[in-house]
């Protein structure tokens, strides 16, 4: 695992070198039509209170009942974590008071989980991967939420998410900075999407980080952690991790000591604040839930989820360089999300895959991030895209034609082959054409031939001044095969 920082993850404070040391705790909502416990719609949005069942709002005498699909969906994603599932578990009561909390205790899993010990690598950037180990994965319920901006005098308390199933995924504490906390979220979602059983949606609160945060000198003892709650954002999850950092390597080299709390970020005052002092587990006064049995389940249960997986983003990656023959980075970015690989594939078949990868990533993605677009809603298809390659390939338009190309498509939709005839956008390697455009150039330009036959890389002015004259749409091999003949280099 990884277990020491490279000297360039090091932070400098005023007295030496530090290391921060992150693990993570990650709460992710099972995507499922009910919830944990109960019947009731785990739909986002709804008035409040609109999908509260009687076990949710805890009515006296309301018995909890298992949700299936909730237990399926935790084993897929601890076979995606390549990790130890556990045949038997229990579940445990979490007892806190909060408004938003109806029955007192939170149903979690506490001594004997779902899901063991299991691990992710991690692309940090193009040259470095890290492995993460994943602690466990237990099956716990959401809270309600409280609202205190509605009255003046009253908080409000909205129950549609309590009892909503959610994953606690904690991994160890083996991420060694901002840079690679913000991967590991990035990479855990991914995971999560592709076997669907978590959206991943930050921003509807379906996924959600505890960040755990210590700093230590370099090969010492792990130092103390403040824990930062419900952060919302990969950026954010980022940002607090420095900001935490600095936060307590200052308080250390002043002399005093980092007591373990459990803060929030501010990405507005770019800071983090104590919340509360950290519980430890005897303050939650765990015991096992006297109203549910021990969640049981064969080998035979766990292989019959495992042969209907999808091909995961690890072995999709794996495969695109096998079969494609791509660089690991392009594949890498490409099998990010499901659909982005689907359409990649799409246009890549039979076809020249780097070309196809080259137009994917950098004409497609990049315009979908400045349009603030996604693969779903991108107005070019792969039908269209891949039309576009073989209109390279087959020489047919050049390169620089194509990307024109490619923005009426964007902009106006149609059939690329019928725009390429209609607009007159072919390119010439009519030879006849490009001799005649040579020999004017040649003929006004006799101190430039001069340079050319002195300086063979001159030839580049040349070739720049045919396809002026040709609107771009000469084909370039064509011109230099022309020019270099005419001008006997």
């Amino acid at each position: 695992m990884n277990t020491h920082a490279k000297p360039s993850k090091l932070v400098k404070g005023a007295t030496g070198d530090w290391e921060i040391v992150v693990g993570m705790e990650i709460h992710a909502q099972v995507t499922s039509k009910s919830k944990l416990f109960s019947g009731a719609s785990t739909d986002f949005g709804g008035d409040p209170n609109s999908h509260v069942s009687l076990v949710d709002a805890a009515m006296p005498g309301m018995l909890p009942v298992i949700n299936e699909e909730c237990i399926k969906q935790a084993v897929r994603t601890g076979l995606g974590l390549k990790a130890q599932i556990n045949h038997r578990s229990t579940f445990d009561r979490k007892n806190y008071f909060y408004p938003d909390l109806p029955q007192g205790y939170q149903i979690s899993q506490f001594k004997s989980p779902i899901v063991g010990e299991g691990e992710v690598i991690v692309d940090v950037t193009a040259t470095e991967q890290i492995t993460v180990g994943i602690e466990r994965l237990h099956l716990e319920q959401d809270a309600g939420k409280s609202l205190h901006d509605q009255s003046a005098t009253e908080s409000y308390v909205d129950l549609n998410r309590s009892g909503v199933a959610l994953m606690e995924i904690v991994s160890k504490p083996d991420i060694r900075s901002a840079e690679e906390a913000r991967a590991y979220v990035t990479k855990l979602r991914t995971i999560l999407r592709y076997l669907g059983t978590c959206d991943g949606n930050m921003e509807e609160g379906s996924l959600r980080a505890d960040v755990n945060v210590s700093v230590r000198r370099p090969g010492a003892p792990l130092g103390t952690r403040c824990e930062i709650k419900n952060v919302n954002s990969i950026r954010f999850i980022g940002q607090a991790v420095d900001v935490e950092a600095r936060r307590q390597i200052a308080i250390i080299e002043d002399g005093g000591t980092i007591a373990q709390e459990t803060r929030l970020f501010d990405p507005g005052r770019g800071e983090t604040r104590s919340m509360r002092s950290k519980e430890e587990a005897h303050d939650y006064r765990y015991f096992p839930d006297p109203d549910l049995l021990p969640l049981e389940f064969d080998q035979a249960f766990v292989d019959e989820l495992a042969s209907h997986l999808p091909e995961l983003p690890d072995e999709k990656r794996a495969r695109f360089i096998a079969q494609f023959g791509l660089p690991s980075y392009d594949a890498g970015v490409l099998v990010m999300e499901r659909e982005a690989a689907d359409y990649f594939e799409t246009v890549a078949a039979g076809r020249d895959a780097k070309i196809a990868a080259n137009w994917v990533i950098n004409e497609l993605f990049g315009r979908l991030n400045k349009e603030g677009a996604t693969i779903a809603t991108s107005p070019v298809s792969a039908g269209q895209l891949g039309t576009i390659v073989d209109l390279i390939t087959s020489g047919t338009i050049s390169g620089k034609i194509a990307k024109d190309l490619f923005e009426i498509v964007w902009a106006e939709g149609g059939d690329p082959r019928e725009l390429v005839e209609a607009r007159g956008m072919k390119q010439v390697t009519d030879t006849g054409a490009i001799e005649k455009a040579v020999d004017e150039i040649i003929a006004a330009n006799p101190e430039k031939v001069a340079q050319a036959q002195a300086k063979p890389t001159m030839l580049g002015w040349f070739v720049g001044q045919v396809m002026k004259q040709t609107g771009g749409k000469a084909n370039p091999q064509a011109v230099n095969d022309v020019l270099k003949q005419k001008l006997g280099i």
